[in-house]
């Protein structure tokens, strides 16, 4: 289990995370939603351990993350953040293999069991056919699915992605989430995922978590959480609820 303990963090006098609590589990995606600057990214930065809390903790299976080194955390946790590194000059393959750096001693060569990892991590997300691809030349889904098969050969029980469907149109939004809803129901990954469009939130999370200012202001399942007055409570925006036409979900209008 993921937790965050009364997590709170001040920087130059300014309040990024208040008295936060919350768990990640394996077997489950959450979908971390708000407004802009309402501390997403900074929650999950602090449970990747990027950014040490002014007070609480985050704690890895009843252990507090401080106590492990980096690369035994990252043998734990994949952390995919918004602004993706430049890895321009490598190809999918070689960019996928730097997942495995955590399982490897200094300068080893990848063993087999790294390109097994590796091997499956492209067929996982359908990169094979883009495996000696350079990532420049690759479209915005493409690159979304390299960079997540490079989190996957990392070979860890949690996922962490700060805005995964970020500058993506809706067809690769669709494809990269339900690639994500997958890997949680055969993998039992736990994944934690910041998410813009509350209604794909609806649809493909198991539970919502709603920042603002700072705070969870809401913690909860889907059919807590699309009710009108908590999505105006999230979003300081009315909204009105349709049943989907073929699911019969509710889908938030504003």
């Amino acid at each position: 289990m993921l937790r965050a303990n009364n997590l709170n963090l001040h920087i130059q006098g300014n309040t990024l995370l208040d008295n936060v609590d919350c768990e990640i589990a394996t077997n489950q995606l959450v979908a971390l939603v708000g407004h802009n600057g309402s501390g997403k990214s900074t929650l999950i930065k602090a449970l990747v351990g990027e950014m040490r809390s002014s007070s609480g903790d985050v704690t890895l299976n009843e252990r507090s993350i401080s106590d492990y080194g980096s690369k035994e955390l990252a043998q734990h946790m994949a952390y995919l953040p918004q602004q993706l590194p430049d890895a321009a000059g490598f190809t999918v393959r070689e960019l996928v293999m730097l997942g495995r750096y955590p399982h490897q001693k200094w300068l080893q060569k990848p063993s087999q069991i790294d390109k097994d990892k590796v091997a499956e991590a492209l067929s996982v997300t359908q990169t094979e056919a883009l495996a000696e691809r350079i990532t420049a030349t690759l479209s915005g889904g493409e690159r979304a699915r390299a960079w997540l098969a490079m989190c996957l050969a990392q070979d860890t029980r949690y996922l962490l992605l700060d805005e995964p469907l970020a500058a993506l149109d809706m067809h690769y939004q669709l494809e990269v989430i339900q690639l994500i809803r997958r890997l949680v129901d055969e993998q039992g990954l736990g994944v934690i995922m910041i998410v813009h469009d509350i209604n794909l939130a609806a649809q493909y999370a198991d539970r919502i978590i709603a920042l603002k200012n700072g705070r969870i202001c809401h913690n909860g399942t889907i059919t807590s959480t699309m009710q009108p007055d908590i999505l105006r409570n999230i979003f300081n925006v009315d909204m009105q609820l349709l049943n989907h036409p073929i699911t019969g979900q509710p889908v938030a209008v504003a």
